[in-house]
């Protein structure tokens, strides 16, 4: 309703007009319009608030006071002319003095609470964050009216449990300058001396604001609430607009919440499942875990959790991912403009980052599924100072296995369990370590005597140093462990034991300066070892006759230096350039063998073998990385970005199967491999909807590659002293455009996203023997042309969600068999060109109900169930397709890993 006669201004403080039954958000608009009067209420609470009132030359406090004393209403207005319209008790809108903080001798050191803002209010909030936001800390020595700059840092924690938020927002307005906030949740922030109001928004969080007199550098320790949105509240928060003001393109984050809502095959949160829901992200089938970016190989994708690299991600033949969601807290995919501190893969950085632990009391969490079962425990070991968080999951499936008709599956057995740990102790205010360790076991044997196991064993100790409130270091050792041991025992005679295995230590130095409000530089140092053992058979067992073979170590020292610097041209305008310098030395001791000129590399062209000792270089690999992407904002809604980036990869997978594989290995570049070179140019469009709430993309990206591995027809990848005669350099390219459309908030939330890609190889080898589909592109293994895929939530109440996951793609090339003949007395198969053909395109549809139990806060324990069907309809999708010579006759036969509907159950608990 509008009023029923005039409103206008006689004086800044009176109202003259007549009101009947106006909604008090109205109101409070038509007052803020035409008044310097600002308003903070809670706009939930107020909706069924009317305003009845007749104004002649009212002071606008006494307008309020006749407006408001019928209900249930209070107000308060401070000297700023702001008035906070709360329920029940008015807030005290004046300062007691024992809030004003001296601290002149040094830092502030702030608690934590959230802020009133446009969006939000005190509202429904602890006195104890109400009272912070108006504390005010007097930081830094020296004049607080003078023109000069201060630097203000700090970190931002979690209120109840201590941990770090990362990716908050900390800024002040009026001047604007702002920063997120790190992995460690530690923002440096440099403005004009003064009197400033300090904001903090992110997501999950309540927003606020700290009050600071800053004289000169100084520090501010600040702790948020945790926000629960209500079903009807739309919030504003911090992230929601970096889809378009962020500089950073191709690169996504999600938190544990994102990754609960999406359906998986047995119940169990998987990252690398969302994962596969981002456009421009794709796996070659069922059950695989491998991912394909942009076109890239699985091998091309840099995995690191907490700064460990990660060579097999998966469990259970892919099944399950080898990170356990309840200890994790960020998981972020670049698929372009790749930071300059990255380096060694083409295609893209998976970096997981785990939970701290609870800094403030001890707590634990878990689940209960059809085929296993996770625990996690955490708590302060030193209250405020120092954390532990550890986290067990294993399987239990071999009870399905034994329920299955087929007798020899009946006796099969499959199994896993993984084991994480995470530590941080903060010393003082400028240093903190970190230590984390991470080991996976799996183990199965399935319809056959052959027993499969591989182990992942990861450790990392980190140590971050603030020199000044500009820059501060992060000391990284690492060390990654992955192999595999193939055992075969039921003929004595044959009984054999096929082992592989791969090491990495590495040490390096990261460092962020930031020396104004316009550049923030980063650069460091790192240096990596590896050492890999590329096959061992032997003997399993004293009446085994099996011969002994095992292949010289390898071993490699890569090493790199970079630097980049975020320029903040103007409001609009923001361009990041990186230079990353990379060293490859392929080490002895290696018989290193020499081929003849212009010929096929096989046995019969060896000319020389060259043996280099213990530590001599034998091959030297190196050259620069650009890092290049830049921003312009074209309204406040929508931006343009646009990137670059050279990556260097000296590490190679062999496999040959199109999916990840236990048995897969890992080749370093030498003399005759050579390292993977990849270019990729990326532009994207970002508009955002609705209060940036609803996210848009569309990135476009081309991408060429040059010296990545491909095989030759027939290829002898395990114990082959000399692989360089199986592998051939190829060439490569790939180009799509991604779209992507999101809903961050609201009952109905999710996202759409839709990939057109195309993946090609050229081998155009010097020998025709080398040459692959007479030199010509061929699609690669994982060239799936159109992909689409539905993530929705609808959440009927606080307690009870549901989710679907749609699924389309194009089938994965395959080569066929076209035809048979005869040569002598032998028959042989003339096959197609490579990839010339598709196997049928792939859908699924997968849906989960989540059951949540009530949410009382003093209560022992919450709980949570999910119940799921993974392939809705059941539908037969194919993995693969083989061919079998029966009665004179090729058939063939489409092999499919779910061809029904996998229900599921899954109990959660948390206390």
């Amino acid at each position: 309703m509008l009023p029923s006669a005039g409103y206008a201004q006689q004086t800044d403080k009176v109202l003259d007009g007549t009101f009947t039954r106006v909604p008090f958000e109205q109101f409070a608009r038509l007052v803020e319009s035409q008044t310097s009067y600002r308003f903070y209420f809670n706009a939930a609470a107020t909706d069924s608030l009317f305003i009845t009132l007749k104004a002649q030359n009212l002071p606008v406090e006494a307008a309020l006071e006749q407006a408001l004393r019928p209900t249930a209403f209070r107000f308060a207005v401070d000297d700023e002319k702001r008035v906070f319209v709360t329920v029940g008790k008015p807030i005290e809108a004046t300062l007691p003095g024992i809030f004003f903080q001296n601290t002149t001798e040094g830092p502030a050191v702030a608690r934590n609470y959230p802020t009133p803002s446009q969006q939000t209010t005190p509202v429904g909030r602890s006195r104890y964050v109400r009272e912070a936001e108006y504390v005010v800390h007097d930081i830094g020595t020296g004049s607080s009216t003078g023109s000069g700059k201060a630097t203000l840092a700090g970190h931002v924690r979690d209120l109840k449990s201590g941990q770090p938020i990362i990716g908050a927002t900390v800024y002040t307005e009026n001047p604007d300058v702002g920063t997120s906030t790190d992995q460690f949740g530690y923002y440096s922030l440099t403005v004009p001396v003064g009197r400033r109001d300090i904001k903090i928004r992110g997501i999950g969080v309540k927003n606020t604001k700290r009050q600071v007199i800053l004289r000169g550098d100084g520090r501010l320790e600040i702790e948020v609430e945790e926000d629960i949105t209500s079903l009807k509240e739309v919030v504003i928060e911090a992230e929601k607009d970096k889809n378009v003001a962020g500089m950073q393109m191709g690169l996504t984050k999600l938190d544990i919440k994102t990754i609960r809502q999406v359906p998986t095959a047995f119940g169990e949160s998987d990252i690398l499942r969302v994962i596969l829901t981002l456009p421009g992200v794709k796996s070659v089938g069922e059950g695989n875990t491998g991912l394909n970016v942009r076109g890239g190989a699985t091998d091309q994708n840099l995995i690191l959790f907490n700064g460990t690299t990660i060579y097999n991600p998966s469990h259970l033949f892919g099944f399950f991912s080898a990170f356990n969601p309840d200890i994790l807290q960020t998981v972020e995919l670049y698929k372009s403009a790749i930071p300059a501190k990255y380096g060694g893969r083409l295609s893209s950085v998976l970096e997981i980052t785990t939970r701290e632990g609870n800094r403030k009391k001890f707590s634990g969490s878990g689940g209960i599924g059809p085929l296993t079962g996770r625990l996690t425990l955490e708590g302060p070991i030193v209250k405020d100072k120092s954390s532990f968080i550890i986290s067990g999951r294993s399987s239990y499936s071999d009870w399905i296995l034994r329920r299955l008709s087929n007798s020899s599956f009946r006796n099969s057995t499959a199994s896993f369990y993984d084991v994480s740990a995470h530590v941080s102790q903060q010393f003082n205010e400028k240093n903190s370590v970190y230590a984390t360790g991470y080991l996976s076991t799996d183990r199965f044997r399935l319809a056959s005597d052959t027993t499969y196991q591989y182990i992942n064993q990861n450790g990392s100790l980190k140590w971050q140093h603030s020199f000044n409130n500009k820059i501060y270091g992060v000391f990284t050792g690492a060390y990654s462990h992955y192999g595999y041991d193939i055992t075969s025992e039921k003929n004595p005679v044959t009984a054999s034991r096929l082992q592989y295995g791969i090491k990495q230590t590495n040490l390096q130095a990261d460092f962020s300066y930031f020396p104004n409000t316009k550049h923030t530089i980063d650069f460091g140092v790192s240096s990596l070892l590896y050492r890999i053992s590329p096959g061992s058979l032997k003997p399993n067992g004293e009446g085994s006759l099996i011969i002994p073979d095992v292949l010289a170590r390898e071993q490699a020292l890569e090493s790199a230096l970079y630097v980049s610097d975020r320029i903040d041209v103007s409001p609009r305008f923001s361009v990041a350039v990186g230079l990353r310098y990379s060293l490859f030395n392929a080490l002895g001791p290696r018989d290193v063998y020499q081929y003849a000129a212009g010929l096929s590399k096989s046995e019969n062209t060896i000319t020389d073998t060259l043996r280099y000792g213990s530590g001599k270089v034998l091959a030297t690999y190196h050259g620069p990385e650009y890092r290049l992407s830049a921003r312009y904002a074209l309204t406040d809604n929508s931006s343009v970005k646009l990137s670059y980036n050279r990556t260097r990869q000296y590490i190679h997978q062999l496999t040959n199967t199109a999916s990840v594989s236990p048995a897969d290995i890992w080749k370093l570049s030498d003399a005759n491999v050579r390292p993977q070179v990849g270019d990729q140019y990326s532009v994207g469009f970002y508009r955002n909807f609705k209060s940036n709430t609803i996210e848009t993309s569309v990135e476009a990206y081309y991408k060429s590659l040059r010296d990545f591995v491909d095989y030759k027809s027939g290829a002898t990848l395990i114990l082959n002293p000399h692989i360089e005669t199986d592998i051939v350099n190829a060439l490569g390219k790939a180009y799509g455009v991604e779209v992507l459309v999101k809903k961050t908030t609201g009952k109905v939330n999710g996202w759409l996203s839709y990939t057109y890609s195309r993946s090609l190889v050229r081998v155009n080898a010097a020998t025709t023997s080398d040459m692959v589909n007479g030199g010509r592109y061929y699609p690669s293994n994982f060239d799936k042309p159109h992909d689409a895929t539905l993530v929705g939530n609808y959440r009927f109440s606080r307690r009870i969600s549901a989710s679907l996951n749609l699924t389309y793609s194009t089938g994965r090339p395959i080569t066929l068999p076209l035809a048979k003949y005869t040569i002598g007395n032998s028959t042989r198969v003339y096959y197609s060109d490579r990839n010339a053909y598709r196997i049928p395109d792939y859908y699924r549809a997968d849906f989960a109900l989540n059951m949540e139990g009530n949410h009382k806060v003093k209560k022992l324990a919450h709980s949570s169930w999910t119940v799921g069907v993974y392939n809705l309809t059941g539908r037969r999708n194919p993995y693969s397709v083989y061919f079998k010579s029966e009665n004179g006759q090729i058939r063939g036969y489409q092999l499919s890993i779910f061809g029904q509907p996998i229900p599921t159950i899954t109990y959660n608990f948390k206390f």
